[in-house]
């Protein structure tokens, strides 16, 4: 085989793993609270779309969204994201684009009670690569449907 040829294969692999795993470690960042983290996955003017009921809510850059992401969190004393599958749409040397499903689990106090509220999201993500690391630009939550139960 063509020694360029597998060389552009390896490096299409080490991208679609490095992409892969900058959704995997958002999800674990917003587990764990780490919103100080979390925000540097986006590149600095990174946008995030979050569709609930076919309403739209954008925010732009890393300080408005570590201030929404903590905000929001801070309700839960238990987050829980269990991503899925992941197809790269689209992938070039510095820009690509994915889809990737989730199911967020958060839990928390409401009135007095333990509510768990199970989210089931797909995420349309818009990476670029800057320095040589893969980056979100702009990530369309679609929250498709949303479970609220009591639990002990």
């Amino acid at each position: 085989m063509d020694t360029k040829i597998l060389e552009q294969r390896i490096a299409t692999i080490e991208d679609k793993m490095a992409i892969k795993n900058v959704v995997d470690v958002f999800s674990n960042l917003a587990d764990t609270k780490e919103i100080d983290k979390q925000v540097l996955l986006f590149t600095e003017d990174g946008e995030v779309e979050s569709i609930t009921n076919g309403q739209s809510n954008l925010l732009k850059g890393r300080q408005q969204l570590k201030e929404t992401f903590s905000s929001f969190l801070s309700n839960f004393h238990t987050v829980y994201h269990q991503n899925g599958q992941q197809t790269i749409d689209e992938l070039t040397e510095n820009t690509a684009k994915a889809t990737s499903y989730c199911q967020v689990i958060l839990i928390g106090e409401q009135d007095g009670k333990q509510m768990k509220t199970t989210l089931y999201t797909i995420y349309k993500d818009e990476f670029v690569k800057e320095n040589g690391e893969w980056l979100i630009k702009h990530r369309t939550s679609n929250f498709v449907h949303r479970e609220v139960e009591q639990v002990n």
